[in-house]
């Protein structure tokens, strides 16, 4: 399987149903990692690509689990849970979705060992960086081979998404090595509106809002965490113009204190809920198998969050703070806007 990442400093489960393949780490070696656009591979590479995306895109709208994991490398069909997870959560609004298949990627990694951090940079890039039909690919762990990567684009009338595969090539045949669902809009706003909004927050210096708007119109823009194009580039350049240092930041710990406790928290970003925009912010606890405790500190975390940067209050409908174990167990608790005072 592969591991997929873009920056540490954004969650990767924000508004995607994603399921990456899990591989042993190994120390990566000196390898090439190359990438050929549509525009750069022969005809039947680009057809067979093009026609086993839409054929897996089709499987899952029609919520044939089954079909996939059988099509599936050995790997990821044997772990296959998160997978079916998403094709479950996605699969009505898929079904009735009108499929456009985007021109395809194929990556090839050289060498004989796993690569820990596979860049591939495709297209054309310019003396600033990225041009308007370059892309750049992050995957972790990558075993040496060949890959494709095959995005749909699933309009929908109230919620688009676009459907991101990545396929290994075992002998004549394009497997399923990794699938990832994406809403392109969060309650009928896309990545521009958002973009504006965190323009707007920023003028009004409120950073933190701005800079968490920001990556919610990255997250809109690309269709995945391991991709980037010329539009996330730019919006990731904004974005550093209002990095706080007083939130969880790139694997950061930051510690909050109030009323005499200190907190220390290991992530916060938005979380659509329905029709709401929530803030979720994630802090390290020694035990939350005392729920009714863990409750009321999590509560006491939510309110000198907003004591602290009142600022949320105008860009959110509520918060939720999850108290985390050092074995991942985590306990939530969601508080309204408008019922913390």
């Amino acid at each position: 399987m592969i591991k997929t990442s873009r920056n540490a400093s954004w969650n990767p489960l924000l508004w995607q149903s994603a399921w990456g393949l899990a591989l042993i780490l190994m120390a990566a070696t000196a390898q090439a990692q190359t990438c050929q656009t549509a525009t750069d591979m022969d005809a039947a590479a680009r057809s067979a690509l093009e026609t086993t995306g839409k054929r897996y895109f089709d499987m899952a709208a029609h919520g044939d689990s089954a079909g996939l994991k059988q099509n599936a490398i050995p790997t990821l069909a044997s772990n296959f849970g998160g997978i079916e997870t998403a094709i479950k959560d996605n699969q009505a609004t898929l079904a009735g979705a009108q499929a456009t298949v985007r021109p395809p990627f194929l990556l090839t990694a050289d060498g004989t060992q796993p690569v820990a951090r596979a860049e591939f940079l495709c297209g054309v890039f310019g003396s600033a960086g990225q041009t308007r039909d370059s892309a750049v690919f992050v995957l972790n762990n990558l075993p040496p081979g060949k890959y494709g990567v095959a995005i749909v684009d699933a309009k929908a009338s109230q919620d688009p998404r676009t459907v991101t595969m990545i396929l290994q090539q075992m002998g004549a045949e394009w497997r399923l090595a990794g699938f990832y669902a994406r809403s392109s809009q969060i309650n009928g706003h896309d990545a521009n509106w958002f973009a504006q909004r965190a323009r707007d927050y920023k003028a009004k210096g409120q950073t933190r809002n701005a800079w968490l708007y920001f990556h919610e119109a990255i997250s809109l823009t690309t269709p995945a965490d391991f991709m980037s194009n010329l539009a996330t580039d730019k919006l990731y350049d904004e974005a550093q113009t209002v990095q706080p240092t007083d939130l969880p930041v790139n694997g950061n710990i930051v510690d909050l204190s109030a009323a005499g406790a200190t907190y220390k928290l290991t992530a916060i970003f938005p979380l659509a809920v329905g029709s709401d925009l929530d803030l979720i912010v994630r802090y390290q606890a020694a035990d939350v198998s005392n729920t009714v405790q863990t409750f009321q500190t999590n509560n006491a975390l939510i309110k000198a969050l907003l004591a602290k940067f009142p600022e949320f209050r105008d860009a959110f409908s509520g918060v939720a703070a999850r108290a985390v174990e050092p074995s991942g167990r985590d306990f939530g608790t969601m508080l309204p806007m408008k019922e913390i005072k």
